[in-house]
């Protein structure tokens, strides 16, 4: 490993104390990267602090050494019940290893308790724990933490227990935004005292950042930390060490890539991502099935309880292949990830910049590969100017061996296989059409035939996306997929019976009237003699009772009314003129005559 440094520990201006140091040393990291000799330094001196670096550049101790540091200077020592530092973060991996980081710390200062909170966990226990061990250090995703600020009535007061507050670090603090945690953040800083230090962390600045910045910060000292050899003019983000490479390949063509290429690097540790928690869970599945000999396993946002555990058992492997999506692309770092591949590209570009940084870290090298269509290809361009990310292609790899009829027969043998599918194909499509970069990624440009190949469909799903749509170069396979039965013999029982009560149902219906739900007969009826009505009043008004044979008749008659108007003829002249015009008679209030009058 090459090391980015910036001076040993002990250069520091201001000196730390000889216990953090032993740790540092017991961590393995004798010198400091340039976001940590900028950044410690300006904390310790009691300054707020919003520090942007790219990911992978040490950030984690970039807070935590000022945190003991200024919590070991306080005047008035910590009572179990006082909380010193928060440091709060967008997802609750990233949390965990936080709190793993900083426990490397605390076990040197049994003054200091740290407490971690989190989702996926009871928070009435939270609350018992912190009641019994106390926790000056809080380690917290927002919406915990949010809602431990309203458990009083548990007997935890918590906005009492902040007063002492020294410290506060938003880690990641774009992704917090961009999670949708603004209102979360901004009712937990009405909770905190003013008179703190207060430090941001990011590895790109938005203009949601700087206005978090604006609120959060008391006149914050900024600092941005580049890339080594990069140009002052650059933003590149990714590290220098990281190797980034795209492959074009057709939907079709892309699963039996990926499988060629981890069965060809079984000894390494990979990161697989996928757009959407749906294809996590089908092709999890299917690598498990097709990629023998390797420890593959799967995290995505909707698991509540596995989630932290999985997480904790992937960190600890040697090699292995963990298929995920975008809840493990920020800030997390798992020792000696080789690859990071994309199986499909993110919904937005920083994204991809955070995928790639898994790999790479403090130093070490790394690579990235992400899967492209043909039709995608212009993404290598936009890239490389909006993000200064430069890829290199990898050509296709050769004598791939074709996997799709092995993953059509799982869904044949297993319904939960072929239901998996089904979903992860709507999803993605789903994802597809909302990605920001649409003027690269189209849904009207996908080949949605050569896609349900590539997923191994039997049959096309139901969806507005494909709603008259033809697809002649997809064949389904001549099976009623109804009759495909689960694996799981329980699951199978109770589809089974909830098929014989549809049946049922069904044929104590046949024979009964249907109506339709949304147009009760007593309001069409109601509606139709209203029209009827309305109907009967515009033909008295407009007279149009008069029958064709009469229009010569009543023309004449305006003529009339026309030339009394004039003056031509008087009135008794104009009242003979209708009498005498024809067989119909028409009173005079008919034509405006008593108006006249009225009129003089």
């Amino acid at each position: 490993m090459e090391h980015v440094t910036e001076g040993s520990w002990e250069s520091l201006p201001v000196p730390l104390d000889p216990r953090v140091l032993g740790a540092l040393r017991e961590l393995g990291f004798p010198y400091m990267t340039p976001v940590q000799s900028a950044t410690i330094p300006l904390f310790m001196k009691n300054k707020d602090v919003a520090a942007e670096a790219v990911t992978g550049s040490g950030k984690t101790l970039a807070f935590v050494i000022p945190i003991l540091e200024i919590l070991l200077r306080r005047e008035e020592k910590l009572k179990k019940s006082q909380v010193g530092a928060i440091i709060i973060t967008p997802t609750r991996e990233l949390a965990i290893q936080i709190d793993e980081v900083l426990a490397h710390f605390t076990k040197h200062f049994p003054q200091f308790s740290q407490i971690l909170w989190i989702g996926g966990r009871n928070p009435g226990e939270d609350v018992e724990r912190f009641k019994q061990q106390g926790g000056n250090i809080v380690v917290a995703t927002p919406g915990r933490l949010e809602d431990m600020f309203r458990r009083k009535a548990e007997g935890l007061d918590l906005v009492s227990c902040v007063r002492s507050l020294d410290v506060l670090v938003l880690d990641e603090a774009d992704r917090l935004l961009d999670m949708g945690f603004e209102a979360s953040i901004n009712t937990i800083l009405e909770f905190l005292p003013k008179q703190r230090r207060t430090g941001l962390f990011s590895a790109t600045q938005t203009q949601e950042v700087e206005n978090l910045v604006r609120a959060g910060l008391r006149n914050p000292v900024r600092v941005s930390v580049k890339e080594k050899g990069v140009a002052a003019s650059s933003t590149q983000k990714t590290p220098s060490r990281l190797e980034n490479y795209y492959m074009v390949c057709k939907a079709d063509e892309k699963f039996n890539q990926l499988v060629h290429f981890l069965r060809n690097h079984k000894q390494e540790k990979h990161l697989v991502f996928f757009s959407t928690c749906a294809c996590v869970e089908y092709y999890g599945k299917a690598l498990e099935a097709l990629v023998r000999g390797v420890k593959i396993m799967c995290i995505h946002g909707k698991m509540k309880y596995k989630r932290n555990k999985i997480f904790v058992e992937f960190r600890k492997l040697q090699s292995g292949i963990l298929v995920c999506t975008d809840v493990m692309a920020r800030g997390i770092d798992i020792p000696e990830v080789n690859w990071v591949l994309q199986y499909d590209p993110p919904s937005n570009a920083s994204a991809f910049v955070h995928r790639c940084g898994r790999t790479a870290r403090i130093g070490h090298s790394g690579s990235a590969l992400v899967f492209l269509l043909p039709m995608e290809e212009s993404y290598i361009s936009f890239l490389a100017i909006n993000q200064k990310c430069p890829l290199q292609e990898m050509k296709l790899q050769k004598n791939t061996a074709d996997l799709l009829p092995k993953l059509k027969s799982m869904a044949l043998a297993d319904r939960a296989v072929f239901e998996k599918g089904m979903k992860a194909f709507v999803s993605y499509v789903q994802a597809y059409a909302k990605h920001e970069c649409n003027l690269i990624f189209r849904l009207k440009d996908l080949d949605l035939a050569s896609l349900a190949r590539g997923f191994a469909l039997l049959r096309m799903p139901k969806m507005p996306e494909l709603r008259g749509k033809q697809f002649p170069d997809f064949v389904p396979v001549d099976v009623n997929t109804d009759t495909i039965p689960f694996k799981d013999k329980i699951r199978e029982k109770q589809r089974q019976k909830l098929l014989e009560q549809q049946r049922k149902e069904k044929t104590e219906n046949e024979g009964r009237r249907k109506f339709i739900k949304n147009k009760a007969w007593s309001k069409q009826k109601a509606k139709k003699e209203k029209k009827k009505k309305m109907n009967e009043k515009r033909k008295r008004e407009e007279g149009s009772d008069i029958e064709d044979e009469d229009m010569e008749e009543l023309l004449n008659d305006t003529r009339l009314l026309k030339r009394f108007k004039k003056g031509k003829i008087t009135k008794e002249e104009f009242e003979k003129g209708l009498l005498t015009s024809g067989k119909r008679t028409i009173k005079t209030a008919d034509l405006g005559i008593s108006d006249l009058e009225d009129d003089g």
